[in-house]
């Protein structure tokens, strides 16, 4: 399914609406062909208290602002967060951030969540979904934390760690999706983007000559 449905997808243009470069790698890594095109929302108006909202209402007025613009398109959007005992983790302001969020995730389990949207407007279709999986992190001293905050790596990532980098020496076990803590779902993605695209007839797009 997954590569007949990425040669059908030629017929399209994707826009990814998002500046990560982990979404851009995973993508790219299973031959999908896109544009990049960061909506830049101010997210500080989202106010959920609930995370699955959050990532879902994120993602989708993230791809709903770039899917208007480009309405023949395929836009595809994704947020992720961190959450620990029901306090939401984003990504730190600074290292004294990076190593209280390290701290509190010491020797516990959390979740990651990621919300993605699909969005064509010219066929008025879109579609939200997310994914959750659970991380168990070892326990960390204050030796590790401050090493790892040294590397620098921590600073854009929700929660301050990267499980595709040299954050993946903290982590214990994981209990779902790999991707999904990198940041999107891929296997997850390709059934609801094969879901989506079903009952549309994709042409072939059409030369000049």
């Amino acid at each position: 399914m997954i590569f007949s449905l990425i040669e059908n997808l030629e017929h399209l243009d994707i826009i990814l609406a998002s500046a990560s470069p982990r979404r851009f790698e995973l993508l790219k890594s299973v031959g999908l062909d896109f544009k990049v095109m960061p909506s830049h929302l101010d997210e500080s108006q989202i106010k959920d208290k609930d995370p699955v909202a959050l990532v879902r209402n994120t993602a989708r007025l993230k791809g709903e602002y770039i899917a208007r613009a480009n309405p023949e398109n395929l836009v595809i959007s994704a947020d992720t967060v961190v959450v620990l005992n029901d306090t939401i983790m984003g990504k730190p302001a600074d290292e004294d951030d990076a190593y209280d969020m390290l701290a509190r995730l010491s020797g516990q389990t959390h979740q990651v969540y990621t919300a993605f949207g699909l969005f064509l407007k010219q066929y008025d279709k879109e579609r939200v979904d997310h994914v959750c999986t659970e991380v168990t992190m070892r326990t960390l001293t204050d030796e590790i934390i401050m090493a790892y905050i040294g590397t620098g790596e921590p600073m854009d990532k929700a929660g301050a760690y990267a499980i595709q980098g040299q954050g993946a020496m903290l982590v214990e076990r994981i209990n779902g999706s790999y991707s999904n803590v990198v940041g999107f779902p891929l296997a997850r993605f390709f059934d609801a983007l094969d879901h989506f695209l079903n009952p549309i007839a994709i042409t072939e797009k059409v030369s000049d000559y």
